[in-house]
């Protein structure tokens, strides 16, 4: 079986780094709050071309905290708005609600599945406080327009950073083209931790302060409190191997690169829709942290992928405002975000996948 995502030959690569500093980290009796954490955060920052970046226990840690200091600072009060793409994974909302905000979902641009840009101020109202922008897949989702629009009606942008480290737009890296942003570095994702962990990065060092504070109990000062805050630190073991694997994550995105070229060029069948990118061969703009294809077919086409070895993921199968958690939304039409969660279908992607395996799989999958 070809996996969908090879974990343990992706770490494997590094194994004696990892393992020295693990043991170092170890031996030296401090787990929390550390040097290993300071310096992850400084190379996080440096590398993504921020001011200030927090190191938290989860990516979905990550953006609710980023709105919990903006209502600690103010900036936002229960049942303000904000805007947020439909065919997101479900963390990107609960972030909001969490917070006693209230989400509005605008529909995908049909071509590169990110919010479509071009819909969102049709939904902004008195009470909109925030955008939030998904780099969904791992493909950049800004633009000019969207910046005009947010200081027309003086908007936070907030960033769900959690598939696109090291993605560029017009130089500029994901996680410094809003006003904050959220990533999480599950084992899964581009930059993955041994275990959950996660990261606020922001130029706004009032907020970043906050942030900080909230993650610690709400403290700055041991026993001391000034927020109701979270339990949301990043540890000293998972701080140390992110910043090993950090030095790699652009070496690893070219290689995705690579993959999602071969994808792009040798997937010949007209059942499958290929992903949409604005120049080919792929440029910075997506770091590919997966791969998705559309099909009419897609469970038929899942299947058939399996008897023939190949494992693949759906992601997501049920958006948001059809889930049970969030039933007061179950009857909002949302068409295309309903008919891209009924066609999406996820190929294997990464780093370490041979050209043999990518072969098979687009030899495979022409012939379905």
């Amino acid at each position: 079986m070809i996996k969908f995502l090879d974990l343990q030959k992706i770490n494997l690569q590094y194994q004696k780094e990892i393992e020295a500093k693990l043991l170092q980290v170890f031996r030296s009796g401090w787990y929390l709050l550390g040097k290993e954490v300071e310096n992850f955060e400084s190379d996080l920052a440096n590398y993504i071309g921020v001011k200030n970046t927090i190191g938290v226990a989860n990516g979905l840690d990550a953006l609710r905290l980023i709105f919990k200091a903006y209502k600690e600072l103010g900036v936002m009060q229960s049942e303000d708005e904000v805007i947020v793409p439909a065919n997101t994974y479900i963390a990107s909302v609960l972030a909001i609600s969490d917070n006693g905000l209230v989400p509005v979902f605008v529909e995908p641009d049909p071509q590169t599945f990110n919010i479509d840009i071009s819909k969102i101020e049709e939904k902004i109202t008195s009470r909109t406080k925030a955008i939030m922008i998904v780099h969904l897949y791992g493909q950049v989702v800004f633009s000019e327009e969207l910046r005009i629009l947010a200081e027309k009606y003086n908007l936070k942008i907030v960033e769900d950073n959690a598939q696109a480290i090291g993605a560029e737009w017009n130089g500029i890296k994901t996680g410094n083209l809003g006003d904050a942003a959220g990533f999480s570095f599950y084992p899964g994702k581009n930059l993955g931790a041994l275990g959950d962990s996660g990261a606020v990065s922001t130029r706004d060092d009032q907020l970043a302060e906050t942030v900080r504070i909230l993650a610690n109990y709400g403290s700055s000062k041991k026993y001391i409190n000034k927020y109701q805050g979270l339990n949301s630190r990043l540890d000293e073991l998972q701080a140390a191997v992110l910043d090993i694997k950090l030095k790699y994550v652009d070496r690893e995105n070219e290689k995705r690169r690579k993959v999602a070229n071969y994808y792009l060029e040798n997937i010949k069948n007209p059942e499958i829709i290929l992903p949409f990118i604005s120049d080919c061969p792929v440029n910075k703009s997506h770091v590919w942290h997966l791969f998705v294809i559309r099909s009419e077919k897609r469970d038929e086409l899942q299947e058939y992928l399996s008897r023939n070895n190949i494992q693949t993921l759906i992601h997501y199968p049920v958006p948001p405002h059809k889930q049970e958690a969030y039933s007061s939304y179950n009857l909002l039409s949302l068409p295309l975000t309903e008919k891209l969660s009924g066609e999406v279908l996820s190929l294997p992607m990464s780093p370490v996948l041979t050209e043999e395996e990518m072969e098979h799989i687009c030899k495979i999958i022409s012939k379905f």
